[in-house]
């Protein structure tokens, strides 16, 4: 008895990861095509002499194209030149390749096949003296979005091209009420329902048992039998019908009516089978992008009107007020406010940057009382406000004359797009000519809105001129902003001095033992930071960084004694979080606990009465340890 709600595995690949290209293989035709009447030979000179009319082995060929969304996909594949066979029955057993892979195909992909017949004429649908001698159309993805494998029989619709539109008029499966469609008597029923059982059981979809397949494959050729006998026979009163009504003019013939039509062609083919079955699964895109601009403050909010939609008299529900109308209305998302660009506003930028480019007359000028006013509005800006295109030009206008006020570097950056060349080139010029700035100027330098090498690169330059006492009071921001540098994670390769920050923070701090510190031990937090915010990328930075201090504290005089004294302290920290993870898990009383901790600290096989040499404590190395009192542990 299985067990109620398990769900049985299925194992199964996605279109997205098959990179094989669509596949067909054109069997052959079975069945028999109506002749066409004697009297519509006579009448009609351009069916009289088309390949099919005139020899029992006509030249065929056949032609494949992908479709989905009522266009055309690929071009047409032709199958090869077959010499006609002396019987009736056409073979190519021809596997076609079409110029599109499985992953590169919609959900409602479809091949379009058409049979090609010699003729003289150029008619309404002929393609170069060929007409179409039947079209079929055969759907890739069945009802379940899993893709058709396997061999396949296809319904021709005589003289038809085949239709690779949505609504197709020449389908591959004919329903046995479809509208204008060949009726099936009820034999004709009973085999296609077997040969979809065979198939299945072809593909293994169908457990195998030799005794009982014996016995239906014999049941199945008797029934081939009884219905290959009544369609000679319906076919024989067909031709007898044919012969004595010469008369009667009419064109080729499609048999629709509610009597079996024992003229049914049907094209055999094969697709390529899986180990596993298919499922269509769609390209996963990128989510639109966030909006640049600023959210706005709650004041801002406030201030703004609130929109007022009306649905018109007698829309409203029942003791529905227009003010209530608001609760229901949705919001939508328009990507076009996710753009940092206007088309507009960047050509405009373009075609005013470019009258000041040179920057020759830009060296002298100078701004009048008004400009003065603008650009003491836009120094007194905070850091992380964002400049506006108008803004921006004017600072870039002006950029020679900020050249003295240190305020101005962080939005002279802020306004130069660093995709340009010829503004990357002068921008670079413009960055040697400016007054010092401060050190926290030069840290908002260094964060995620400045990714150019160039402009880091200058706030590094700044930081150098720091002492140790004022890097340490920035130490922590400095760290923070190594996950902006551009560093590989590859441990093969020996990137660091790509990144100017890591290299100035691993030389500074090996080189000071209370900079050294605390540079540690912010590392081995990053290193040990598992939040969703910390990604693995950035952890892998961090660890790199981490290996590179300790290879250049090695170099240093006293960098022996500093390393060792670093891999005691994470020694001490390691028992005491040892310590604490066992306390905490203890369901025992705080009495308890507390006697736990004094007992800990007292065992001399820990080693934490005396601690010799004195260690200094990783939150303040001018501090040092010497020992641990148990009698005044608390919990």
């Amino acid at each position: 008895m299985t067990e109620y709600g398990r769900i049985d595995p299925f194992s199964f690949a996605a279109s997205r990861d098959i990179e094989s290209p669509v596949s067909i293989r054109i069997i052959g035709i079975d069945g028999d095509e109506r002749p066409a009447r004697y009297s519509t030979l006579l009448d009609k000179p351009n069916v009289r002499h088309i390949g099919s009319n005139t020899s029992p082995s006509p030249e065929l060929y056949v032609t494949v194209q992908v479709w989905a969304g009522s266009k055309a996909l690929t071009v047409p594949i032709q199958t090869s030149y077959k010499p006609p066979r002396l019987e009736r029955r056409h073979v190519w057993n021809e596997w076609l390749r079409l110029p599109i892979s499985y992953k590169s195909i919609p959900v409602n992909s479809r091949l379009a096949i058409t049979i090609w017949d010699l003729s003289p004429d150029q008619g309404i649908n002929d393609v170069s003296h060929a007409t179409p001698f039947g079209g079929t159309t055969l759907s890739l993805f069945g009802d379940d979005n899993q893709i058709i494998r396997g061999r396949q029989k296809c319904y021709i619709h005589r003289h038809k091209h085949a239709d690779g539109t949505d609504d197709t008029t020449t389908p591959a499966i004919v329903g046995s009420n479809g509208k204008g469609m060949p009726q099936l008597a009820s034999y004709a029923e009973e085999l296609e329902r077997m040969e979809s059982l065979f198939k299945k059981h072809e593909m293994g979809e169908i457990p195998r048992v030799d005794w009982l397949d014996q016995m239906v494959f014999r049941g199945f050729e008797k029934k081939g039998l009884h219905a290959a006998k009544l369609s000679t026979k319906l076919r024989q009163q067909d031709r007898t019908a044919n012969k004595n009504d010469l008369d009667k003019t009419t064109d080729i013939p499609n048999h629709h009516g509610d009597t079996p039509d024992p003229y049914t062609c049907v094209l055999n083919v094969e697709l390529p089978r899986f180990d596993f079955p298919v499922v269509f699964a769609d390209h996963e895109y990128d989510p639109p992008p966030i909006s640049a601009l600023q959210p706005l403050s709650a004041s801002q909010m406030a201030a703004q009107r609130q929109p007022e939609v009306h649905f018109g008299p007698g829309i409203n529900a029942i003791g529905e007020s227009s003010a209530d109308i608001g609760s229901r209305l949705a919001m939508i998302y328009d990507p076009e406010v996710g753009q940092r660009d206007n088309p507009a506003e960047a050509k405009h930028r373009r075609l005013f940057r470019s009258s000041h480019r040179h920057g020759i007359l830009d060296r002298d000028l100078k701004p009048n009382a008004k400009v003065r006013d603008e650009l003491n509005v836009i120094m007194s800006y905070p850091p992380t406000h964002i400049l506006t295109p108008e803004e921006a030009d004017l600072v870039w206008k002006f950029r020679y004359h900020l050249t003295k006020d240190k305020r101005g570097l962080a939005k002279f950056v802020k306004s130069v797009n660093w995709n340009d060349q010829s503004e990357l080139k002068q921008a670079i010029q413009v960055l040697s000519r400016w007054t010092e700035i401060d050190v926290d100027d030069a840290l908002g330098m260094l964060g995620p809105s400045f990714d150019n090498p160039t402009v880091r690169s200058y706030a590094v330059n700044r930081l150098r001129k720091a002492d140790d006492h004022e890097l340490l009071l920035y130490l922590l921001q400095l760290v923070q902003a190594l996950k902006y540098e551009h560093m590989s994670t590859d441990s093969n390769e020996e990137n660091i001095q790509d990144s100017p920050l890591a290299q100035f923070l691993i030389q500074r701090a090996a080189a000071n033992f209370m900079l050294g510190n605390y540079f540690h031990w912010y590392l081995m937090v990053e290193c040990d930071d598992y939040s969703p915010e910390q990604d693995v990328h950035n952890r892998e930075i961090y660890r790199k960084v981490a290996y590179e201090f300790m290879t250049e504290l090695i170099k240093q005089p006293e960098g022996n004694e500093f390393r060792n004294t670093l891999l005691r302290q994470a020694e001490l920290l390691a028992i005491l979080s040892r310590i604490a993870n066992d306390i905490k898990l203890s369901s025992e009383s705080i009495a308890k606990k507390t006697d736990r901790v004094k007992t800990f600290f007292g065992d001399p096989k820990n080693e934490l009465i005396s601690i010799d040499p004195p260690l200094a404590m990783p939150l303040d190395p001018s501090i040092k340890i010497t020992e641990l009192q148990q009698e005044v542990s608390i919990l």
